[in-house]
C-alpha cells in the first residue's frame, strides 16, 4: 500500500473502507524519525504500569520529525480527497500556506497536534487523560476514560470531544464534534464538521509511544483514510510557548 509522508506531519496510507477502530499495522505506513537521539536515549526498559495493571501513557513526548513530500499532485493522487477538497488542497499549498490556522496562532487541533515539531505531555489518571501541548495556542485537551458516552449534539470545537476506552493494553479515543476550521497537517488537507477520528494509543517500551490515527470525515475524503507515528520519550521538560506573544510568522504569511 502506497504511503507518502508531509510537512511537520505524517506518512500516510490508505486505511481500507472497513471500520477505522478494526485497522492492522500492514495498514498503517512507520514513520521516519528526521532527528538522531543522544547515544542511550530513549531509554530502554519495560512499559511502567499504574496500580491497576494499566500501562502509564504519562511523560513527556517528543513528536515525529518526518521525511517531507511536496510533490502536490503524489497528494492529491494517495489521498482519497473529495473532488472540492483536492483543490483546496492545491490553493493551501500554492499559497505556500498562508492561510494556515496555527500561523495565525489558532489551535492546531486533532489530529495535527500531535505532529507539530513541538512536544506534548500526557497526564493519566482513572476516568481521565489530559494532554498537554507545548506548541500551537498552547491548549489542553481532554480524553474522559470514565465511561461516559459522546454528547448528543456536542459544541463544535478545534479539539472535538473525545471519548476513551481501554482495550488491553490500548488506549481508543473516539472523537467528534469538531469546528471543521482546522487543517490535518501543515500541507493544508482540509477537514469539516463531519470529522470523526479515532486513535489508538499504546506504550510500546519504556522509551517509545506509538499513535495510531484513522481520519473519517465523508465530505472532505472519499473514505477513511490512516497513519503511524511513534513518538519518543523527551530528554527535558515542555517550556512555557506563547505563540501570540512575538509572533514573527504574520507579516510572512503572503503566499506567492
Amino acid at each position: 500500500m502506497k504511503g507518502i509522508c508531509l510537512v511537520f506531519a505524517v506518512c500516510l496510507t490508505l486505511a481500507p473502507a472497513a471500520a477505522p477502530v478494526a485497522a492492522q499495522d500492514d495498514v498503517f505506513a512507520q514513520p521516519v524519525l528526521g532527528f538522531i537521539p543522544k547515544p542511550g536515549w530513549p531509554p530502554a526498559g519495560p512499559v511502567p504500569r499504574l496500580a491497576d495493571g494499566k500501562p502509564d501513557l504519562s511523560g513527556p513526548w517528543a513528536p515525529n520529525a518526518l521525511r517531507v513530500n511536496n510533490n502536490t499532485d503524489s497528494l492529491v493522487k494517495d489521498i482519497p480527497l473529495q473532488p472540492w477538497a483536492a483543490e483546496t488542497l492545491k490553493q493551501r499549498r500554492a499559497g505556500i500556506g498562508k492561510d494556515d490556522p496555527e500561523g495565525l496562532c489558532l489551535p492546531p487541533g486533532i489530529p495535527r497536534s500531535n505532529t507539530t515539531p513541538f512536544p506534548f505531555r500526557i497526564l493519566q489518571t482513572p476516568g481521565l487523560v489530559v494532554i498537554i501541548y507545548e506548541g500551537g495556542a498552547h491548549v489542553w485537551r481532554q480524553i474522559f476514560t470514565d465511561g461516559r458516552p459522546h454528547s448528543k449534539d456536542p459544541n463544535p470545537t478545534w479539539d472535538g470531544e473525545s471519548i476513551g476506552h481501554w482495550e488491553g493494553d490500548t488506549l481508543v479515543v473516539d472523537t467528534i464534534g469538531f469546528n471543521g476550521k482546522s487543517w490535518i497537517d501543515a500541507a493544508g488537507l482540509p477537514s469539516t464538521e463531519s470529522l470523526h477520528t479515532i486513535e489508538r494509543i499504546r506504550r510500546i517500551d519504556k522509551g517509545h509511544l506509538e499513535m495510531e490515527f484513522v481520519i473519517d470525515d465523508p465530505k472532505a475524503y472519499t473514505k477513511p483514510w490512516g497513519y503511524k507515528i511513534q513518538p519518543i520519550l523527551l530528554d527535558g521538560e515542555l517550556m512555557e510557548y506563547i505563540c501570540q506573544e512575538n509572533n514573527a510568522d504574520i507579516k510572512h504569511l503572503v503566499g506567492k
